[in-house]
């Protein structure tokens, strides 16, 4: 996506460079930071498309970071892929649970970390749709991508907000893992299914505090349906 703006927080200037350099020639308009204190000050100048963050950072970890990120309502819906050489399956888990939005392990290859970073922005990206969808009192604005409950707002990441998107328009019908994947991420290769149970995690966490988590329901052996009746 041509023209995005992505912001690269990594300490170690080979990497950035190197980084950088691929970034630019991938048509991305790159700026680069080289911990987490000049990151966030970069973020409050100027919001990018996206954030690289590598995991390992001299002043704080770039986990830290991303939760700080996603818990702040202003930089909530930021698109976030970490950057590690940790490719323990635990590891991943909680870069996914801390908010990222994807996760890459280090060597990668130039392409694919493009594509990746493509992908989280065709998913952060709006669907166009200009209707709201509603179900007992909890109401998603596609036009304004914003989703209330009554008059209070629910704070989602993009991935969550597609989810819900999902879950809304297609009411009480159960979707395997596989089923949401091509959905929701459009069939990418580079999305594992364990990635469903950590987004739908977060996405009722956000609505707990609303009293709507119930409305997401695990079926058994089958995958998981929105349910429009309560209790």
């Amino acid at each position: 996506m041509a023209g995005k703006q992505i912001l690269l927080i990594e300490d170690e200037k080979s990497i950035r460079d190197m980084t950088a350099f691929a970034l630019r020639r991938a048509g991305f308009e790159v700026s680069e930071a080289e911990d987490c204190r000049s990151g966030r000050a970069q973020i409050s100048d100027r919001r990018p498309d996206l954030v690289l963050i590598d995991w390992m950072l001299p002043d704080a970890s770039g986990l830290e970071l991303t939760r700080q990120l996603k818990r702040d309502p202003a930089t909530a819906e930021l698109p976030i892929i970490l950057v590690t050489a940790r490719a323990e399956e635990s590891d991943k888990v909680s870069g996914l649970d801390g908010g990222a939005d994807d996760y890459v392990t280090k060597p990668f290859r130039t392409r694919e970390l493009v594509a990746r970073i493509n992908a989280v922005l065709r998913r952060s990206g709006s669907t166009g749709g200009d209707d709201t969808v509603e179900h007992d009192g909890l109401r998603l604005e596609q036009a304004s991508h914003r989703v209330m409950a009554g008059d209070r707002p629910v704070t989602l990441g993009p991935t969550e907000y597609r989810m819900l998107e999902f879950f809304m328009t297609h009411p009480e019908r159960v979707y395997s893992r596989e089923q949401l994947l091509d959905r929701i991420w459009g069939g990418s290769v580079y999305v594992e299914e364990r990635t469903i149970d950590v987004h739908i995690r977060r996405l009722r966490k956000a609505l707990e505090e609303f009293g709507y988590d119930d409305l997401i329901q695990t079926v058994r052996g089958a995958g998981y349906r929105f349910s429009t009746r309560r209790g």
